[in-house]
């Protein structure tokens, strides 16, 4: 059942009710978020946005308060099986039975997805995630890092057409993460639609078709990959002025202006758009003399509340 969207949300609410008197907190405000079929898909934003809440909806594990999900055209409310069969979520958290081998593991979570025995692919999946030589040792014999192979495996053994990869790389080694990338373009060219969630903007940038970025329970922004890298692509020349700190400067469209209080002027431009260069032309054709120049790096954190701000 091919359809357009891998994922369709609509005005997704969460209220988590507040204990002892506590408030109640409003974790995701409305969100609406389409996801193509065959994409690999970046969910990106801060520690508390709500990446966590709408990815725990989604695998059917955390109730919605209000709105519509989706998953390959299932509705979740309505077709509740068919929608979470079409899922596989690899958390972020270490989650095993230390007393299960990797293929022991594959094959109980194949029979909680009731996938039928000639039907299931516990040895190449195994192959896949660089385990068959351990493939009957027990768990927790396993480093860290093949402990997170074998989620990436579990989120498998049903067959989904959509996985979701919850900061699959965090504290993990290059090596391992070479692996995952290997095998998440593997499946995504097979025709898997992949969500990912990461802090990691290289990632984001080497992997990702789209991406949206989440904070406060909302969508700030929603663009292609490259759109919004141009974003991330500015840099900021500040300078202090010697005289001339009131002129007016004619600088391009593409160029923010900010006047800071202790005198300084920031320009906020994007690199593939203008030079300093030509930013310190227009600074002098409006009559400044510069007494000190400096250039300001931006982080993710600078990206976020760029967006946010400017919403």
């Amino acid at each position: 059942m091919a359809t357009e969207y891998a994922i369709e949300i609509e005005d997704l609410r969460k209220v988590y009710k507040g204990r002892g008197g506590e408030a109640d907190k409003e974790a995701l405000k409305g969100v609406s978020l389409n996801v193509p079929t065959g994409s690999i898909f970046g969910l990106l934003g801060p520690n508390g946005a709500g990446k966590s809440t709408l990815i725990n909806i989604l695998a059917g594990l955390v109730l919605k308060t209000s709105g519509k999900v989706r998953i390959w055209g299932f509705d979740q409310d309505q077709n509740p099986r068919q929608s979470r069969a079409a899922i596989g979520v690899m958390p972020q958290e270490l989650n095993f039975d230390p007393f299960f081998t990797p293929r022991q593991s594959l094959e109980t979570q194949a029979g909680l997805y009731g996938v039928p025995k000639s039907e299931r692919r516990s040895n190449e999946i195994l192959e896949l995630i660089g385990l068959s030589d351990k493939a009957d040792a027990y768990a927790r014999t396993l480093s860290g890092g093949m402990r997170r192979r074998l989620l990436l495996g579990k989120a498998l053994v049903h067959h989904p057409q959509v996985l979701v990869l919850d900061e699959p790389t965090a504290g993990v080694d290059i090596e391992l993460r070479q692996m995952l990338w290997t095998n998440v373009r593997k499946l995504n060219e097979e025709g898997m639609t992949i969500i990912l969630t990461t802090h990691y903007l290289e990632e984001a940038e080497e992997m990702c078709d789209e991406i949206a970025i989440i904070n406060h329970g909302e969508v700030v922004a929603r663009d292609t990959t490259a759109a919004l890298l141009s974003r991330i692509d500015s840099r900021t020349l500040v300078i202090l002025p010697e005289t001339g700190t009131d002129a007016e400067i004619d600088l391009p469209e593409s160029v923010r202006q900010e006047r800071r209080r202790d005198g300084s002027i920031a320009l906020t431009y994007a690199r593939h758009d203008v030079t300093p260069g030509e930013l310190l032309d227009h600074v002098r054709a409006a009559g400044v003399t510069i007494r000190e120049l400096a250039t300001e790096e931006p982080d993710l954190e600078d990206v976020f509340l760029e967006l946010t701000r400017s919403r």
